[in-house]
């Protein structure tokens, strides 16, 4: 059931939005609505337009409290008359008492002085200096009409059930609290555009009413952790508790567990820290759990969880940074050392290039000066850091991307799968990413990238960044890396998209004549590979992709250089 239409739709864009988000809650959760919740839907379809556009307004909105002189409404007509029905039902209220500090909040400099006119004789002194002032003798919280009994208008509250009932509803249907009700709008307006996944009415990001209580109650323990408004005793315990056999809660926990040993490990309660990983399944606390374990002084135990952890490592990042521990453990217990190279040896079979370049003016990134550098039309040069080549494979792998499988998607606004950054994602899509890259074996790969790129055109894909890419570049990148090449490096990225979409190299350069490439990793004085550059490079070598690291330093000046004699 909907609320009649008296002026045309798009006057009321976003009460239309809301209703579709009910008539959606009430198909997929219906049975997870309890008592209260349905009859709000109930009473709220049963409004007048006008108070159903009224609410809608103020949920979108910074509340709870509102004054009617902020709530004019062309579409609307009289506030007061439309709040009339949502007062009789109690969702808002104007005779709630109102502290100081939010009447402050409320009104301006010179309405506060209207308002206590007999107490702050002074209007040259700040809002901040005046509530100060007057919180030296203590005023309880009363009605709007008690503080300013003189105004012409009403001041509502929203009552703090209906935001909590408009705050679960937002929940349900988006999965998370990050996106709200204007993701509508923008899908309106074309600002953003998602894929269309045919998805069952039974795929839902809840399973269970406990489901949902689960998520407010780690919200509510992530907000204090950021706050750092409770103890991390307290929030590990709170968090253990929320158990859920629902596999993206879990992994939700599992991230909230890692940032609160992060937060004890920078605190450093080394005790705490090592107790909350050691419960932790989030990828990289088993290293942070060696790690306080070796700033605790347990070399042996740290040790020896290092070389079991070696057996088995759960990614390259742990392995990598298993190996960079493994010596300093050794020497700590007194055991033998084998040497190993650096990084820079690891990556030196790799091209390296040492360039002096002059100072550019004004300052400039130093991947656009080396760019402009090397650049011409028989050699075009592209900064691509992170874009082309996770391009490239988004758009070749786009069916195994927004396969409508369980635990994927939940409402028509995601911009990725909800498992995107699971461990399984890709073990779950093995035949339709086989099916994909399979494409590579003959020349079909090459259409299929190009007539997606121009179909998709501007869809949300979590490796198209599409600003960053064009035509001309995908065909010069299709024409120029062999597909052997394209098929090691997506073989990559398909193994753990959401980790190894980053640390790819800054440039790319073309020589189309010759049909050839190569991938370069700038780094500026001072600069040094990051791990994460370090796992590409060292693959690149593996699979004689053509890459290299060009480190550029800048010419000195000549008057700088008589200055130095």
């Amino acid at each position: 059931m909907s609320a009649p239409v008296t002026v045309p739709p798009h006057r009321f864009y976003y009460l239309h939005n809301f209703q579709q988000a009910l008539n959606w809650l009430s198909q997929r959760y219906g049975d997870l609505l309890d008592a209260a919740e349905q009859q709000f839907v109930q009473q709220f379809l049963h409004l007048p337009q006008p108070s159903q556009a009224l609410l809608v307004r103020m949920l979108m909105r910074r509340g709870p409290w509102f004054r009617q002189s902020k709530l004019q409404y062309e579409e609307i007509g009289d506030t007061l008359s439309a709040a009339h029905h949502l007062e009789a039902l109690g969702w808002i209220d104007r005779h709630a008492p109102i502290a100081l500090d939010v009447l402050f909040d409320l009104h301006t400099h010179a309405e506060l002085h209207t308002i206590f006119a007999q107490s702050l004789p002074s209007r040259t002194s700040r809002k901040r200096d005046w509530l100060e002032q007057l919180q030296q003798n203590p005023r309880p919280a009363q009605a709007y009409a008690q503080w300013h009994p003189q105004a012409q208008e009403v001041v509502w509250c929203v009552q703090e059930t209906i935001g909590h009932l408009a705050q679960r509803f937002k929940l349900m249907f988006f999965g998370n609290l990050r996106q709200d009700w204007s993701e509508f709008v923008l899908a309106d307006l074309g600002v953003f555009r998602y894929e269309s996944v045919d998805f069952p009415p039974s795929a839902r990001a809840f399973g269970t009413r406990s489901d949902v209580d689960i998520y407010l109650s780690m919200q509510a323990c992530r907000d204090a952790l950021h706050e750092a408004s409770a103890d991390a005793c307290t929030l590990r315990e709170q968090l253990l508790q929320c158990s859920s056999e629902n596999a993206w809660l879990e992994r939700r926990r599992a991230k909230l567990l890692m940032q609160l040993g992060q937060a004890c490990e920078k605190a450093q309660d080394y005790a705490t820290a090592h107790t909350i990983y050691a419960d932790c399944s989030y990828p990289g606390a088993r290293h942070r759990q060696i790690r306080v374990l070796e700033l605790q002084g347990e070399h042996q135990q740290a040790l020896a969880l290092a070389q079991g952890a070696l057996q088995s490592p759960e990614s390259e990042e742990e392995l990598q940074k298993l190996q960079r521990m493994l010596p300093r453990l050794l020497r700590h217990t007194g055991a033998k050392v084998t040497r190993r190279r650096a990084h820079a040896a690891v990556v030196g079979e790799a091209i390296r290039t040492d360039l002096c370049l002059p100072l550019p003016a004004p300052p400039c990134r130093v991947e656009h000066v080396l760019r402009e550098h090397w650049h011409t039309s028989q050699a075009p040069v592209f900064y691509v850091e992170n874009t082309l080549i996770t391009a490239l494979f988004g758009l070749l792998c786009w069916p195994a991307l927004f396969a409508p499988l369980q635990g994927a998607f939940f409402h028509p606004f995601q911009n990725a799968p909800a498992d995107f950054t699971a461990p399984d994602f890709s073990l779950r899509r093995t035949a339709l990413f086989s099916q994909c890259l399979a494409q590579l074996d003959d020349d079909s790969y090459r259409e299929c990238i190009l007539s997606r790129f121009a179909d998709k055109q501007g869809i949300q894909n979590p490796l198209v960044i599409w600003p960053a890419i064009h035509e001309d570049l995908l065909r010069l990148a299709l024409d120029c890396i062999p597909a052997q090449h394209l098929r090691h490096m997506f073989e990559r990225l398909q193994a753990d998209p959401h980790h190894h979409r980053t640390g790819l190299p800054d440039l790319i350069r073309f020589w189309p004549a010759e049909q050839r490439y190569e991938l370069v990793e700038v780094k500026g004085p001072g600069d040094k590979l990051q791990d994460n550059q370090v796992r590409w490079l060292q693959f690149f070598v593996r699979h004689a992709i053509p890459a290299r690291v060009c480190y550029v330093t800048w010419q000195t000046l000549p008057e700088e250089e008589a200055a130095c004699t």
